[in-house]
């Protein structure tokens, strides 16, 4: 392993943010300059770091981690705090919930440092400056605490600065002091949270420090309980899909996938799931999706509850009709692509994708229409756009389909840098009437490696009127290879 760190801005420079286990071995350390790193590691790899997605990263594994208690919280830019207070004996006790955490967590390729205490402050405390997974009862917080360094203590810089120049370097030493003389030193002030008195209250829970866990999501779902069973299920349907798009109007959400799960009397489950290319809302169209799934749905002795739910929702604000009634040609569109991909399946329905590049299979790719859609603007989906068979040339002088890969063809020409008069393509002889060209094309020189040929390509018409886009690659004695290869690439309508 290489020694890689994470780099963001600073005052004089990037400095490190996060360092791996081959870089801590060379002495890096975190906060240092990266032009410091450098002198004493010369191969050094400096990375960016996305403190933007790491933050999102933060927040989702909060939420994932309340698997093993109600209230969860982040603790700073890389930590979070879990108020198991009434759970822990849920996982057999602390020490089992936390190797629990540390086994989860670790097939998830994060390694983590736990620990629990009686306060917020002391778990903080013993995670970054105890064991890497500790267990500290209320009789032994105040011994196992003070033994730690007094940067466990949550303070700034400059406050931690003042202390170590007071001679003060563990917790212990700050505890020998009487509080008074720490008041006047360093105030009470209300408004300021990094006081070592109110911290060291915070640790030992004189003063209390509540966890301030952020609200869940809200979940969209409505179910039914049927009297009697029923043997169909769709004329229910209406109802349900109204109550749950009104659920959503409400709060200005919209979803990108819905669930139904039908329960039959017997206790055999059926769940079917369809998705949105765009944020969608409108009963009629999803009740359209989940039509299909009815045709061969197997009832037994009928079913007796419904449950619809909406997969990631996204906000969707209510928009304007148009004048004349109909609706917008990117929401057309993307209803149109909901209704092939549930009939067809998500990846037979594709769109293009442009790419830059002169090579010809390459300027364009094909990506899933409903991965695609999503913020995708109306004036991208040109005439020809949706298929998955081949692709779709970008210029009109190009052929309107392309082979994924060139195939290789037999020629006959009379002069080796001139056309062809006659070529074989999958064991088929051609023989060709008319031909224009050459368009040359260069190799990419800044993506390709060094000897790749040029192209030369034609376009030619066969005896029988079909028409036919050829390329040569290479020159006779360009000092790139050998003879020139021939390859066919598209068919011209």
């Amino acid at each position: 392993m290489s020694p890689l760190v994470l780099a963001i801005d600073g005052p004089h420079g990037p400095v490190i943010h996060g360092i791996n286990d081959a870089a801590q071995a060379e002495g890096i350390v975190q906060g240092t300059r990266v032009v410091d790193a450098r002198a004493l590691c010369p191969d050094l790899q400096v990375v960016p770091a996305d403190l933007a997605g790491d933050a999102q990263a933060l927040g989702r594994l909060t939420h994932w981690m309340r698997r093993w208690c109600p209230w969860s919280a982040g603790d700073g830019a890389d930590g979070l705090v879990l108020d198991t207070t009434g759970s822990d004996h849920l996982w057999g006790g602390e020490a089992a919930m936390l190797a629990d955490m540390e086994a989860r967590l670790a097939a998830l390729g994060q390694p983590v440092r736990l620990a629990v205490a009686p306060t917020h402050g002391a778990a903080w405390a013993l995670a970054r400056y105890g064991g890497p997974r500790e267990v500290c009862g209320p009789q032994a917080l105040k011994a196992r605490l003070a033994m730690l360094p007094i940067a466990a203590l949550r303070l700034d810089g400059a406050t931690l600065l003042v202390l170590r120049r007071l001679g003060l370097k563990r917790i212990a030493d700050l505890m020998l002091i009487p509080r008074a003389t720490l008041e006047r030193r360093f105030g009470r002030d209300g408004k300021t949270l990094m006081t070592p008195l109110r911290r060291l209250d915070q640790m030992l829970g004189t003063l209390p420090e509540p966890v301030v866990s952020p609200a869940p999501a809200r979940r969209f779902c409505v179910v039914q309980r049927l009297a009697e069973p029923v043997m169909d299920p769709q004329p229910l349907l209406p109802a349900l899909l109204g109550r749950l798009c009104a659920d959503l109007a409400a709060e200005g959400q919209g979803l990108r996938g819905l669930r139904l799960d039908l329960f039959r009397m017997d206790g055999h489950a059926t769940r079917v799931e369809v998705g949105c290319a765009q944020s969608n809302r409108d009963p009629a169209h999803l009740q359209r999706l989940l039509g299909r799934h009815f045709e061969h749905l197997d009832a037994g002795f009928g079913f007796d509850t419904l449950s619809l739910s909406a997969l990631r929702p996204e906000p969707l604000a209510a928009a304007q009709v148009r004048l004349d009634g109909d609706v917008e040609t990117d929401v057309a569109v993307a209803t149109l692509v909901d209704r092939l991909s549930a009939r067809l399946g998500p990846d037979a329905v594709c769109l293009p994708d442009p790419r830059d590049s002169h090579l010809p299979e390459r300027a364009e790719n094909w990506t899933p229409a409903m991965d695609r859609l999503a913020g995708r603007r109306a004036d991208l989906l040109a005439p020809g756009g949706l298929g998955g068979g081949g692709m779709v040339a970008p210029r009109r002088d190009r052929p309107v389909r392309l082979l994924r890969t060139p195939e290789p063809i037999e020629v006959l020409y009379a002069v080796p840098e001139g056309p062809p008069v006659r070529f074989k393509w999958r064991r088929k002889p051609y023989l060709i009437k008319r031909h224009q060209g050459p368009e040359r094309i260069a190799p990419e020189w800044w993506r390709v490696r060094p000897g790749t040929r040029l192209r030369d390509y034609y376009k030619v018409e066969v005896e029988e009127g079909a028409r036919y886009w050829l390329f040569r690659e290479g020159l006779a004695e360009d000092g790139r290879g050998g003879d020139p290869d021939w390859f066919l690439h598209g068919m011209f309508a």
